[in-house]
C-alpha cells in the first residue's frame, strides 16, 4: 500500500508541476490576486444596474436591459481603443483615466433619471477598468511560452471564480441593502481595484522585448489577419453558448416545477468547468480553439432532452461544461501568440470585446427561441450557432493546418541537411586526421628502427673507393724505381 500511495503522490505531484512552475514565475502570484479582487465588483456591476432599474427607477426588464445593452456595447467599443492607448502611452495613464471615470459614473448613476442613466451607461462602458485585457496581456509578457498554458489556465480559473462571487454579492447587497448602496459598493471596488492595479503596475512587454518607450508602431493589417479573425469568432461564439445555456437553464427547471435545483446545477456546471480549465493547464501542448470550442457546441445541443429532471440536465450539462475553461484559455493562448507585443493591448482588448458580445446575444437568442418554441430549444438555438459557427471557421482552419504542416515538414529537412552536412564534414575531417597521424606513426616506427634511407649507393660513395688505395695491399713496383713507403 506504501508503494501505492507513493506512485499516486508522484503523480499528482507531476500534474501539478506546471503551475508550480506557473506560480514561481516573478509577478504571477501578485498579478493574478489582484486582477481576480479587481474582476468582482465589475462582474457584480450588470446585475446591479438591473436591479436598480426595476427596484428604484420602478421600471420594466426590458428597460433594464437597455441600459445593459448600453453598458455593454460601450465596453465593446472602449476596450480596443483602451488596449491601443496602452501600446503606446503605456498602462498606468489608462489606468487612471478609467478609474476615474467608473468612479463618477457608479457615484452619480444612482441620481439620474433613466435616459440620462441610459447614455452614461454608454460612455461608463466605454471607459470601462481594463482588468481582464490587462491580466491577459501582462501574462503573455511575464510568462515564457513554453508556461503560457498554465498561466492562462489560472487567469480562466480565476476568472471564472469571479463571476461566482460577483453576481452573487451584487444581488446580496441590493436586496438587503438596496440597489443604490450596491452601486456604492462596486463603484468603490472598482476605485480600490484601479489604485491596486496602479501600484502593482504589471509589465506589459517581456524583458526580450521593444518597451512602450521605444515608440514602435505595428500596422494593424499586419497581425489583424483572417487566422485571428476565427480564434475572435470562436471566442464571441463560445460566450454566447454559455451565456445561452445559463438563460435556458432556469427557464427548463422554471418550467419543469424544478427551479429550486437551479443553484445546484449551475454550480455543477461551473465546477466542471474548473475542473477542465484545471486539467487542461497541465498538457504539454495545448488544442487549437476550434478543436475545444467544436465539441463544447456540439454537446450543448441535447441538453434539453434532460429537462424532465435536474439530475439528468446536470448530467447531460457536465461534458460541454468540461470543455468551457479549456476553450477560453485556448482562445487567450492563441490571441497572445498571433500578435507582436506591440500590439498586444488592442489585440487582447479585442479578445474582450469578443467575449462581452457573446454573452450580449446568448441570453437573447436562448429567450428568443424558447418563447417561440420550448425551454429545451434553447440549448439547441445556442448549440447549433456554435457549431455553424465552428462550421465556417473549418476551410480557414484547415488550411492553416496545412501550412502549418507544411512550414514544419521544410523546417525539419533543412534541419536534416545541415545535420548531413555537418556530419560528412566531420567525418571528411576525422578521416584526414587518421591518415596524418597513421603516415606519423610510420615514420616514427621507421626512425626507431634506425632505417636512414633509400637501399641504393651514391655516385660520391662508389669514386671515393675507387680512388682511395688499400692500405693493407703493397704498391706494386715499375720501371721508374721502387714504391715509396
Amino acid at each position: 500500500m506504501a508503494e501505492v500511495r507513493t506512485s499516486h503522490d508522484t503523480g499528482f505531484a507531476m500534474t501539478l508541476a506546471p503551475y508550480r512552475e506557473t506560480l514561481a514565475l516573478r509577478g504571477i502570484k501578485s498579478l493574478l490576486t489582484v486582477a481576480t479582487l479587481a474582476r468582482i465588483p465589475i462582474t457584480a456591476g450588470t446585475v446591479t444596474l438591473t436591479l436598480h432599474v426595476v427596484l428604484d427607477l420602478h421600471l420594466g426588464y426590458f428597460a433594464a436591459g437597455m441600459v445593459g445593452a448600453a453598458f455593454t456595447v460601450g465596453g465593446s467599443l472602449g476596450a480596443p481603443v483602451m488596449g491601443r492607448i496602452t501600446d503606446r502611452k503605456g498602462l498606468r495613464p489608462v489606468l487612471v483615466l478609467t478609474t476615474i471615470a467608473e468612479v463618477l459614473f457608479w457615484f452619480s448613476a444612482p441620481v439620474m433619471p433613466y435616459w440620462a442613466l441610459l447614455v452614461a451607461a454608454l460612455i461608463g462602458g466605454f471607459l470601462a477598468l481594463p482588468a481582464f485585457a490587462v491580466a491577459r496581456q501582462s501574462i503573455a509578457a511575464l510568462a515564457p511560452e513554453s508556461h503560457r498554458l498554465p498561466a492562462f489556465a489560472l487567469d480562466s480559473i480565476t476568472t471564472e471564480l469571479s463571476f461566482m462571487a460577483g453576481p452573487a454579492l451584487g444581488v446580496l447587497i441590493s436586496t438587503t441593502a438596496g440597489p443604490r448602496v450596491a452601486m456604492f459598493s462596486v463603484g468603490t471596488g472598482i476605485l480600490v481595484s484601479g489604485v491596486g492595479l496602479w501600484l502593482l503596475n504589471p509589465p506589459i512587454r517581456s524583458k526580450d522585448e521593444e518597451p512602450v518607450s521605444a515608440g514602435i508602431r505595428v500596422p494593424r493589417k499586419s497581425w489583424l489577419k483572417p487566422r485571428l479573425l476565427g480564434v475572435l469568432a470562436i471566442t464571441a461564439a463560445a460566450t454566447l453558448v454559455l451565456s445561452g445555456t445559463d438563460v435556458a437553464v432556469v427557464a427548463v427547471l422554471r418550467a419543469s416545477g424544478e427551479v429550486a435545483w437551479t443553484g445546484a446545477v449551475l454550480g455543477t456546471w461551473a465546477a466542471f468547468s474548473l475542473l477542465g480549465g484545471f486539467a487542461y493547464g497541465t498538457v504539454k501542448r495545448g488544442l487549437t480553439p476550434l478543436t475545444l470550442f467544436a465539441p463544447m457546441a456540439l454537446l450543448t445541443v441535447p441538453v434539453g432532452l434532460g429537462g424532465e429532471h435536474w439530475w439528468l440536465l446536470a448530467l447531460l450539462l457536465l461534458p460541454a461544461g468540461a470543455l468551457c475553461a479549456p476553450t477560453i484559455t485556448a482562445t487567450a493562448d492563441a490571441v497572445s501568440r498571433m500578435t507582436p507585443a506591440a500590439a498586444r493591448g488592442e489585440a487582447m482588448g479585442l479578445h474582450n470585446s469578443a467575449l462581452t458580445v457573446g454573452v450580449a446575444l446568448g441570453a437573447p437568442l436562448a429567450g428568443l427561441v424558447m418563447d417561440w418554441q420550448s425551454p429545451p430549444w434553447g440549448f439547441a438555438a445556442v448549440g447549433g450557432v456554435g457549431v455553424l459557427v465552428a462550421l465556417l471557421v473549418l476551410p480557414a482552419e484547415l488550411r492553416n493546418r496545412r501550412a502549418d504542416r507544411a512550414e514544419e515538414t521544410a523546417l525539419t529537412s533543412a534541419d536534416a541537411t545541415a545535420s548531413a552536412d555537418a556530419t560528412a564534414s566531420a567525418d571528411a575531417t576525422a578521416s584526414a586526421g587518421t591518415t596524418a597521424s597513421a603516415d606519423m606513426s610510420a615514420s616514427a616506427d621507421a626512425l626507431g628502427t634506425g632505417v636512414a634511407g633509400p637501399a641504393v649507393e651514391f655516385p660520391h660513395q662508389r669514386t671515393a673507393e675507387t680512388q682511395l688505395p688499400d692500405l693493407d695491399t703493397p704498391e706494386p713496383q715499375t720501371a721508374a724505381g721502387p714504391a715509396r713507403p
